[in-house]
Formats: structure tokens, sequence, C-alpha cells
């Protein structure tokens, strides 16, 4: 039975829908009526650990009125919730039984579940997660069993299906599974240090039994394309290459898409010379069997750890006078390509540029990259003295001296043996936070960062499998801990993808102190995308002011905003349930932004 608010009420996926936009038709709360926007119900996993700074990185998935969440990492629980009041239905603990000597991957982080039924009124319907140590969970979305039909009582084991031992190493799922038809596809956390790694590569499973349909490498292997871009037998045992924050998909189409991240090792490439093929793509496969039908790399031989920290938004835009099937990849370079779905041509001016070379003995930086010349980049490029502070003479004075002796310069600056400032830093530009896209307006809105970081390599000592390591990722900042550069330091960008033009960029989110004493904000670093909705509005959290917020999807002016219990450091959904429409985020701070760690999910709604 329909709802009877009169539009798709459910929020059917981490992303919104299959394709990734995030975008909702509901429109109830719209821009005449946000500010009367107050909490509806709150409800806490009770599994927060402050000293640890657990965090939520999960979008809730809503299904006829029922909320599927997980819990805080590392040891996370998969949750059925009354999507109208909160209560809890049933709750699962995938690590209740003790695995001992099972490695968790990028430290435990899960930001969410798939949903599937079989469209049959009474059939089947599963919540499917993959979990941090390698396993793909299937239980009943209603009873919150395991599926007896599914793997082994209702679990696959991921590691079983490699072809080498690979025990001791990193390999398991932080994103949900994308669903096609009745195939779960899947990608991969692994290590991107030095020494071997897991395989990065995309795989894709039967909802049903969970035996595996196929598989696409990462790393091609002799005889495959791609092969010949990686030096001898560099691509054996190679880390990184991977989709770790999940698949979109083109359902009409029948394609996949994924966003890989760089090869290991992040910041050195002397063993692994070449392009090195997939790393840093933007890869459409054939969704029904996995076969490869066009790349494009957006990085190569990558240094920086620039990965594609999100997959591709499945969109539709205008040019000429003319609709065009495209997809649109931003980056942790503060660059969108916008693409062709079906063939992979850029749908905007490209430029082969030169980039700085490497001194580090024995790498072989790659020469040039691309660069769009359209849409502009939505965080700021390199660094150089006139991007030092200006928030205070004081500051500005201590950073002006601090980055004499350190190594700088234009994005694609390798790193070197010398303090090196990275900027953008690791966290983007854009990260797993992604972007939304609203349909009715071709608008794409990402919010980014502009935070340096600085790190360089060191020796290792003599007959080391890997001559050299990575000394961090320390953010570059002054002697009061704010970012090192000016401001701002946080943005949120709309961008019309049928011209390739910003429509406006605000600062997101402030240091209340710094207002304070006149500034205006400045934004701060955030992790937690954007949601975009027909009634006009742009939600976004994230910030490390712990504030949830309310934009005018044309204008970008803040029309609300809700100081939350913690940081809301993941995107959030938006649902009806009864004719009554919610928007709802997990707020559980902690993470890597390191502010107060709690353990609840808030869900909004008019009084």
């Amino acid at each position: 039975m329909p709802d009877p608010i009169g539009v798709r009420a459910d929020w059917l996926a981490t992303n919104g829908d299959r394709e990734g936009t995030r975008y909702s038709r509901l429109d109830q709360i719209n821009r005449k009526n946000v500010r009367k926007l107050k909490p509806a119900w709150s409800y806490h996993t009770g599994d927060a650990d402050p000293q640890k700074l657990t965090n939520i990185e999960c979008t809730p998935v809503v299904v006829d009125g029922w909320m599927y969440v997980t819990t805080c990492s590392p040891r996370v629980k998969i949750v059925a919730l009354d999507a109208a009041t909160g209560k809890e239905r049933w709750k699962y603990d995938p690590f209740a039984r003790p695995r001992p000597g099972q490695i968790i991957a990028s430290g435990g982080v899960n930001r969410g579940v798939s949903y599937w039924s079989d469209g049959k009124p009474n059939g089947l319907r599963r919540v499917l997660m993959g979990t941090a140590d390698g396993r793909l969970l299937s239980l009943d979305a209603h009873t919150g069993k395991p599926d007896p039909a599914f793997g082994k009582g209702g679990e696959v084991d991921l590691r079983a299906g490699i072809e080498r031992d690979i025990s001791r190493l990193p390999y398991g799922c932080t994103s949900p599974p994308a669903i096609y038809r009745d195939l779960a596809i899947l990608g991969f956390a692994n290590g991107e240090g030095t020494g071997p790694g897991a395989p990065g590569d995309v795989r894709a499973f039967d909802v049903r039994t969970g035996k595996e349909v196929w598989r696409f490498h990462t790393v091609p292997r002799p005889g495959e394309y791609g092969h010949d871009t990686w030096a001898t037998d560099t691509w054996k045992e190679r880390g990184g290459c991977n989709s770790w924050s999940g698949a979109t998909v083109d359902t009409r189409n029948e394609i996949v898409f994924v966003g890989t991240g760089s090869p290991a090792f992040d910041f050195y490439g002397g063993d692994r010379k070449g392009r090195n093929l997939f790393g840093n793509c933007i890869i459409a496969l054939d969704a029904n069997t996995g076969k490869r039908l066009w790349h494009y790399q957006v990085v190569r031989h990558d240094l920086w750890d620039y990965d594609n920290p999100c997959p591709p938004v499945v969109c539709t835009v205008r040019q000429n006078g003319r609709l065009r099937e495209a997809v649109a990849q931003v980056t942790k370079t503060g660059y969108c390509f916008v693409l062709d779905r079906k063939t992979g041509e850029p749908l905007f001016p490209m430029e082969e540029r030169s980039v700085p070379p490497s001194d580090i003995p024995g790498e072989a930086a790659w020469p040039t990259q691309v660069f769009p010349l359209k849409p502009p980049p939505f965080s700021r490029q390199g660094f150089g003295p006139e991007e030092v502070t200006n928030i205070s003479p004081e500051s500005r004075r201590y950073v002006s001296e601090k980055i004499q002796g350190m190594k700088y310069g234009p994005i694609f600056t390798p790193t070197g043996f010398q303090p090196t400032i990275r900027f953008p830093g690791f966290f983007g530009g854009a990260t797993w936070s992604g972007a939304s896209f609203d349909p009715t307006t071709g608008t794409l809105y990402v919010n980014s960062n502009n935070i340096p970081r600085e790190h360089h390599l060191e020796k290792t000592a003599s007959g080391s499998r890997d001559p050299y390591r990575n000394t961090g990722y320390g953010r570059f900042h002054d002697q009061f801990g704010y970012p090192a550069v000016k401001p701002p330091w946080g943005n949120l960008t709309a961008i019309d993808l049928n011209r390739g033009e910003f429509r406006w960029q605000i600062p997101l989110g402030e240091f209340p102190e710094l207002t304070r004493k006149g500034l205006p904000p400045t934004g701060t670093e955030n992790l937690g995308g954007t949601i975009v909705t027909a009634g006009g509005l742009v939600f976004a959290a994230g910030t490390k002011d712990e504030m949830f917020r309310a934009f005018d999807k044309k204008t970008g002016k803040e029309l609300w905003e809700y100081k939350l219990p913690f940081g809301g450091y993941a995107t959030p959904c938006t649902y009806a349930v009864n004719g009554k429409h919610y928007v709802a985020i997990a707020a559980a701070g902690g993470g890597k932004l390191a502010t107060p760690a709690g353990d609840v999910f808030v869900a909004f709604a008019l009084p």
C-alpha cells in the first residue's frame, strides 16, 4: 500500500537510491517551515567508548516504516528500529562469537547496511552487511535472524574465496554492498602500507545463496587489460587499488560504477613503476558479469593517497539542449570529473599538465596529470606562502617561520625526506562523505575540506623489504591548533553539472570562539555528507562544531541549525511514515575528528 504522503517515502540505500543521488522527492519539510524542525525521537546504541573515540558513520536505511542501522565501531551491531518512534525491534551482534586472530580493516569503520527483497507480497526481505573482518552477513529483515540458505548459517567467509593466504592481512568491508537484482556487489578495505596486501578486487555474490558470481581484478593479472601498466612482477600481492567506498548502479543500463583508491604503498611507488591501473580509476563494469566496460584514471602512479573516496554519482545532465547520461566523481584533489555513463568520455575539456618530479631515490613519478577545466576545483590546490593563515598576526608569524625548510608546492608535489605539506590533505577535498545530486536542476552538492597535512618519508633499516616508510598523517596547524592556512577550512559547494560552474560556495561550520572575536565563520574540517530534497533544502552535519544544518538549495542561505548531542560525522537520511516526514542522523562524535564520543541516532520532524 502506498504511503499517504503520495511519493516514494523510503530511503532505500545508504546513498538514498541505487544511483547514489541522495535526493528525496519529499517536500513536507521545506524552506518555509524548516525553522520549526524539532527532535521527534532518539535512540542510544549503548556501546560508545569515549576513551577509544568510537564513532558511528552509518546512514540509516528505511523501508516500509522499518529503519536499519549499525552501531559504534569497531564491534558494530545491526539494529532494526520503528522509523516513526525509534523503538528497537531487534538487534544482532555479528561479533558475539569470538573470532581470535581476525584482523579488522580500517579500524572497524562501518557505514551501514543494504536492503534486498524479492518484490513479492510477504516474500523474502533481507538486510546485508559486510564486516570489517571479512564476512558477508544476511539477516531476515523482520526478525533479525540469519538466513539459513545464505552461505553457512547466514554468513559467507570472504577470505575463503581468495587464492592465497591473507589470514594475517586486513581485509573486509567498510561500506554496504550495492544491490543489483539478486546480486550484492562489494568493495573492500585492504592494506595500503608497505608489505604484501590483500587484493582490492570488486566481488559480486548471490543474495539468496551467498555464492560468488563474478570478480573484477583491480590489479590486472597477466593477459588482462592494464597488466602492462605494472613493471615486471610488481602487481603481485599488491594492496590498495580498492573500491573501499562501495559502488553505485545504473539499473536501466545494467552498469556498476566504482571509484578506486591508490595502489599500496601510498607514498612511494619505486617498486610499482608505471601508471598502475586500476588504481585511482572510475570504472564501469557490466553488472551481470563484472566485465570492464570502460575506465578513466584520475591520478596516475599515485604518491599522495589521493583515493577516489566515494562511488560516482549516476546522473543525467543537459548540455547544448541535449540530455546526457553521466556519472560525476568528486575527489580528494577537489576536482569533479563528469563522464559519459556509457563510454567514459569527459563531458567537459581536460588538460594534461606537467607536475613536479620526485627527489626520492628509486622513485619514478608520472610526469603529467590530468586536470578538468570544468567544473573548477571546489578545494584549494597546493601550498605556498600566500596560503599562510591570516586569523591573527601571532598565528601568521608562527606558521611563516614553521614553513622554513619544509617542502611544499603545487598539487601533486611528491613527498620528500624533509617535512612535506600536503594540500589538499589526506581527507580531501572531498571525502567518503561524497556528494548529493538534484535531478530537477542538475546540481551536485559536495562538502569538502581545506585542511593541510604534514608528513615525510624516511629510510628504513638496511635489509628491510621496503626502502622507505611514511612518518604519519599529521595535521599542519598553528600554535593554537587551528589549520595553518587561511580560512575557509571547510566548504559546501553547489555545482551546476549542466554548465560546469558553481551556483554558490559557502563556508561550512565555524569555531564559535573565533566568531566571537569578530572573524567570519571559518568553516571546519568535516566528515559526513549532504542530502537534497524537493522541499528546496540541503541538509548537512559533519562539522567539528557538532551542528546539524539545513540550507536553501538555490542560494546556500542557512535556514536552520541544531546543536547535536555529539558530532554528526555521518550522512543523514530522510523518509516518511504514515504521512509524516522525518530527517535522521547518527550523532556519535569521536572518530577522526576526535570530539567527544557518544552513541545516539536522532530523528527530526515538524511539530
